[in-house]
């Protein structure tokens, strides 16, 4: 057949990536044996297998001269197959029957006609006698379809409908090739065995579900995909974030659009051709969907690829994975959800619903498969955040992602399939919510454990307190989420902690641990400053910081409560009296009578003459080194400074008053009785501010 093997040899090969399954699924009704002489199924001669193997994964050529030689061989062949048996027929038929279906002057084959006999003898399958169809009928039908699709694959407008809305020829002839098939394989005639005809029709059933395929998968392409240069079998969904432009929101399946790919579907389906059908698609929309979260910036990594993330990169692409997780709950379900419905609707909505459970499935674990990934990096404080907002946005989305998997209840296959998809993602979750645990807890202990032996110079706010701080801080923003965390983690958390298994909030127990922690902590650093004054100016700067930063946060302020508040108040001012005993006492000493300077009423002037000379010393030495402490919080350093000055100043300026007159005036006392009250006062007020002038350096 010269003219078979040129139109083979003519056409180009399949397409990469694609899913072609010509086999239907074998579970059909029928009567036994007997029921099922013609099959989609059914064996061909070689010859003939082996044409239709080659034609249902040709791809069609779509325009001019090798689309107009397609159907010119077509027809060439079809008239030269077809006349020994039609001449032979016709000599036995006489000039009645099918001859009149067909134009003997022009030879074309009335599709309009034969397509009338042909629903005849289906819908004369319904009744009490069987119907039969002449073997020619299902010949030249065969060859009409066959052309018909021939004819189509050229053509831009196909799939065009006509006036009153429906279809053109080419959808109703595939969809009633297909219905032929099914009313002879219920209704064998003669003897059992396949004939000719219904082997003719077999074939072209399967061109025609070939075609099909490609249109289905043509039809479900986004042509924007080849705007952003993906490969040209993948498509996007359309998102208004995702592919198109600013304000656009169009979506890519209109009315028109879904009606034909419901059409497609339906033929396809109605011929058991389950499996091509649901590939395809399943395909086309998994496609469609790695595109839009692609063009959102998320590519999908090994779990060895981002174990070895750098924090700056990994930190980058969970704030990327968001971003897309929400975009998949958000608009990717719906659109793939509400496509399955529209395409797969009516009676084969449970094919639909098949499908959307195996593209939900596959879309989440797609998303999900990093969070189990991150999970399993090294654990590190600063992570704990970020492992946060994954957490809380799987948490979140649950509810949306579990409205899209309710199923039919007899939906066996899919109920378990989504079953297994809810229990994944809440697998993902608690993991996240252990990977958050377990950083806090090991935030603790790294306060413990941090047992550095250089002390701040000054006595100022230690780097760990401002780090633990602002860290807690930050984390009683997530205080619900937290709480949550160590909940349902309470268990692997230490065995859990006491007012969190008596019904409080674990998260609060944690909080006030860390707390603890933090304070033994600065106790033991405290102890690195041998000067006890200035261990004591250390313990109010870091326990003045401490409280500042807890009232500064309603979170967390809340979280710790008024209790801690107290505790935290009463321990700065022990800091404060300490301070003062250490520093100011020995001061005040010196300007006491305590019986050395003054015998029997006498005044003894080598007695009061040390006694300034050890007050000019104690003063120099105090604002020599006291002036380079640090008292950061203004607050605080004010109030050490009222109330130094309110005991020392009114006690000086009495001690001068009473003895400054026994030196004699000029020289003599200027020698001993070197600073006023005033001067007195004004040391004090430059205390704490990081400067160490002396006294001696200042007066000149």
């Amino acid at each position: 057949m010269p003219l078979r093997r040129r139109e083979m040899d003519s056409r180009t090969a399949p397409a990469p990536n694609k899913s072609s399954s010509f086999s239907p699924n074998t579970a059909r009704d029928g009567g036994g044996a007997k029921s099922r002489v013609v099959d989609r199924n059914l064996s061909l001669d070689t010859a003939r297998q082996g044409e239709y193997e080659v034609r249902r994964n040709l791809k069609p050529m779509r325009a001019g001269v090798a689309s107009e030689q397609i159907k010119e061989e077509c027809e060439e062949e079809v008239e030269a197959e077809r006349r020994p048996q039609r001449d032979g027929l016709a000599g036995e038929r006489g000039d009645g029957g099918v001859e009149g279906a067909v134009g003997r002057e022009s030879g074309e084959l009335d599709l309009a006609a034969l397509s009338l006999e042909i629903d005849a003898f289906i819908a004369g399958q319904d009744g009490d006698e069987r119907m039969s169809v002449p073997e020619a009928t299902l010949e030249r039908f065969a060859s009409a379809v066959e052309m018909e699709i021939a004819r189509s694959e050229s053509s831009q407008d196909k799939w065009v409908t006509d006036a009153n809305g429906e279809p053109r020829a080419l959808l109703a002839s595939i969809s009633r090739i297909a219905a032929l098939a099914a009313s002879l394989a219920k209704n064998p005639e003669g003897s059992g065995k396949p004939t000719a005809g219904a082997h003719r029709v077999t074939a072209v059933l399967h061109r025609s579900m070939a075609f099909l395929e490609d249109e289905f998968h043509a039809l479900l392409e986004d042509p924007r995909v080849h705007k952003e240069g993906h490969e040209p079998d993948r498509c996007v969904l359309s998102t208004a974030d995702a592919g198109a432009g600013a304000g656009e929101a169009a979506a890519p399946y209109p009315p028109e659009k879904v009606e034909r790919l419901r059409s497609m579907a339906d033929a396809m389906v109605t011929a058991g051709y389950v499996t091509g059908c649901t590939q395809m698609f399943l395909v086309a929309r998994r496609n469609a969907f790695e595109a839009s979260v692609r063009a959102l910036g998320y590519e999908k990594a090994s779990i060895d690829d981002v174990v070895k993330m750098t924090w700056e990169a990994l930190e980058t692409e969970i704030a990327t994975w968001i971003k897309a997780f929400w975009h998949t709950v958000n608009v990717s379900l719906s659109i793939e959800h509400d496509l399955c419905d529209r395409v797969f609707a009516g009676r084969h909505a449970a094919v639909g619903r098949g499908i959307f459970a195996d593209l939900a499935r596959c879309v989440m674990l797609h998303v999900l498969s990093f969070t189990e990934a991150v999970a399993m990096t090294k654990r590190a404080a600063e992570k704990l955040f970020k492992v946060l907002d994954m957490y809380e946005a799987i948490r979140d989305a649950s509810p949306i992602i579990h409205a899209f998997l309710t199923t039919d209840p007899a939906d066996g296959k899919n109920n378990a399939a989504l079953t297994d998809l809810k229990a994944e993602i809440n697998v993902v979750r608690s993991r996240l919510g252990e990977s958050a645990a377990t950083i806090f807890r090991e935030f603790e202990s790294s306060i413990r454990a941090d047992a550095g032996k250089q002390p701040v110079p000054g006595g100022a706010v230690h780097p760990l307190t401002r780090y633990v701080m602002n860290y807690l801080e930050y984390a009683c923003e997530y205080n619900s989420t937290l709480e949550q965390v160590f909940r349902e983690h309470q268990q692997q958390s230490d065995g859990g902690c006491g007012e969190a298994a008596a019904g409080g909030n674990p998260f609060a127990a944690q909080l006030i641990e860390v707390m603890e922690f933090l304070h033994v902590n600065l106790e033991g650093k405290s102890r690195l400053y041998k000067d006890p004054s200035l261990r004591n100016i250390f313990l109010m700067n870091n326990g003045r910081y401490m409280l500042q930063k807890i009232r500064g946060s309603p979170e967390t302020n809340k979280m710790l409560g008024e209790a801690w508040a107290r505790k935290q108040s009463t321990n700065l001012r022990q800091y404060h009296k300490n301070y003062q005993r250490e520093t100011w006492s020995r001061v005040l000493a010196l300007l006491r009578d305590d019986g050395v300077l003054t015998v029997k009423g006498s005044v003894q002037k080598s007695a009061l003459k040390e006694r300034f000379k050890q007050f000019n010393a104690a003063m120099d030495e105090i604002q020599r080194t006291q002036g380079a402490w640090v008292v950061s919080d203004e607050q605080l350093q004010s109030e050490l400074r009222v109330s130094i000055a309110a005991v020392v100043v009114p006690a000086y300026r009495s001690f001068v008053g009473r003895f400054a007159q026994t030196l004699g005036a000029g020289r003599q006392t200027e020698k001993y009785v070197k600073l006023s009250a005033d001067d007195v006062e004004t040391i004090i007020d430059e205390l704490f501010d990081g400067n160490n002038t002396s006294m001696g350096r200042r007066r000149t």
